[in-house]
């Protein structure tokens, strides 16, 4: 059995003391074991990061802009060697794979635009003399750390944007689907990236502490689950770096009795078992305006799971694989048995579809008269299950949203102009769609939530990332002429 190394200034390492499984979750069984990077190796990782910085901040921007162009290009002429890895390791689908790469792609294109980006401010002749202009300089060594649930797009929404300001970068992607950050570190410096500008180091908790702790790291991303979050925005800020850490979600779906019910209902399914839900903007509660509304929901719904495949990602067939691992499946199986209990009507149970072989597979389940307090509706299950909350009004859904700690995304299905744009200046959530589930912005724009969802003033990739990354120095220049100088001990004026 291999196992995944660490890569580290353009080479494989790692002495592999400690390791944890890959599986493969579509069978259960282990493929892989992987490195688990001691604080020294972290260590040492973060130093080749640093020995890496001087010589690619002086690089010129049209050279850095050169790699994401070729970066781009193997990524889309490489795009089925990394979906299957991905599909592997993570277990979606293979077009979901390929969908993941081709948002992370967005990102790359962005981040090719860097001469554009960094472009800094100048004014003449503030004062008599006297011109200041601005730049945007890199923040130096940073620290990635990624989810399971997107091995390539979070990795790309990170790196490209850190990498294209100037810096060096120490990622530490999940280690239950480890390779595919280790495919694109090697296809970053295929297209031309410098050793040591990227490097991967895997592992748990003793990894991300060392990234947390180290003195040369200047600023950390992560993306994750909210308690993990607002973890390491404490102990890094406390370190005095830059945190932009993204938690959990609890997105709301909106439905009002004017809407398209066919379409919201494809919606729904859509957003809420894609990639059997392992996502931060899947929709996870369907709020259904009227009585009216839910029942017709709740059977459109119910109608639709009925004919979904769940099977190997590998299989063309299969419109949704299995979760990550067995345990996840099992907790994700205890909300749905639980349910009952707790006052909700299961209508469709996922738990009771069986499947052949070891794999981490569950099925569909959709739950009804849902109501805060339950433990189905205030956790973040990040599996397949969707439930129903009835509520009477437009009034009562906005006040059910804006009271969930959660403010990743929402979104509201309605044909009404007005009631679409009320909801856009009521709704207290980071990222709004309007008729669209999963309101994912495009890579020009950030992605982020509010509340709970973000801890730190900075959304991930997009305009935000290159605040992120850089730091701003502003200088204020005279150079010598004909006009005598003389001592004056006044506050400096303009005037």
């Amino acid at each position: 059995m291999s196992t995944i190394l660490h890569h580290v200034g353009g080479i494989e390492t790692g002495a592999a003391d400690r390791t944890g499984p890959v599986y493969n979750p579509a069978t259960g069984a282990v493929q892989h074991e992987v490195a688990f990077a001691s604080a020294e190796e972290v260590d040492a990782a973060i130093a080749t990061a640093a020995a890496a910085l001087p010589g690619w901040r002086a690089t010129g921007l049209v050279k850095r802009a050169d790699v994401f162009f070729r970066l781009r290009h193997l990524l889309v002429e490489r795009q089925d060697e990394l979906a299957a890895i991905i599909t592997s390791q993570h277990g979606k689908v293979l077009s979901d794979a390929k969908g993941e790469i081709s948002r992370g792609i967005e990102n790359v294109e962005f981040a090719a635009g860097l001469v554009h980006l960094l472009k800094g401010e100048h004014s003449e002749q503030v004062a008599r003399g006297v011109d200041v202009h601005s730049v945007k300089q890199p923040v130096g060594v940073v620290g990635a750390i990624t989810p399971f649930n997107f091995p390539a797009m979070v990795p790309l929404w990170m790196v490209s944007s850190a990498i294209a300001c100037g810096n060096t970068v120490v990622l530490k992607p999940s280690e239950k689907d480890p390779s595919a950050a280790v495919f694109i570190a090697k296809l970053f410096e295929e297209a031309g990236l410098p050793a040591g500008v990227l490097n991967v180091v895997h592992g748990d908790k003793v990894a991300v502490d060392a990234i947390l702790d180290s003195p040369v790291v200047r600023a950390v991303s992560f993306v994750g689950s909210t308690p993990i979050a607002r973890s390491i925005y404490e102990r890094a800020s406390a370190n005095g770096k830059r945190v932009q850490a993204l938690g959990g979600a609890k997105n709301h779906m909106v439905v009002m009795p004017d809407a398209d019910l066919d379409a919201a209902a494809d919606a729904a399914v859509s957003a809420a078992y894609g990639s059997a839900g392992e996502r931060c903007m899947a929709v996870s509660v369907l709020v259904a305006v009227g009585d009216e509304t839910a029942d017709a929901l709740v059977a459109k719904v119910a109608d639709r799971v009925a004919s979904l495949t769940i099977g190997d990602g590998t299989d063309a067939a299969s419109e949704m694989g299995p979760l990550i691992t067995a345990e996840h499946r099992d907790k994700v199986a205890s909300y749905v048995t639980g349910a009952t209990a707790e006052g909700a009507t299961v209508v469709v149970d996922g738990t009771a579809q069986h499947f052949d072989g070891d794999g981490f597979f569950v099925g569909v389940s959709l739950v009804d008269h849902v109501r805060p307090g339950m433990r189905v509706y205030d956790d973040e299950i990040f599996g397949p299950v969707l439930s129903v909350v009835r509520v009477p009004s437009y009034e009562e859904a906005v006040s059910l949203i804006n009271a969930n700690p959660y403010a990743n995304g929402t979104a509201l299905f309605t044909r009404d102009g007005g009631t679409a744009r009320s909801f856009e200046f009521d709704i207290e959530v980071g990222m709004v769609g309007v008729n669209v589930p999963i309101p994912v912005p495009i890579g020009a724009y950030s992605f982020g939530g509010w509340r709970n969802s973000l801890f730190g003033d900075s959304h991930i990739y997009g305009p935000e990332s290159i605040h992120f990354y850089t730091r701003s120095k502003v200088i204020t220049t005279r150079w010598p002429d004909q006009t005598p100088s003389s001592v004056n001990l006044g506050f400096p004026s303009n005037h």
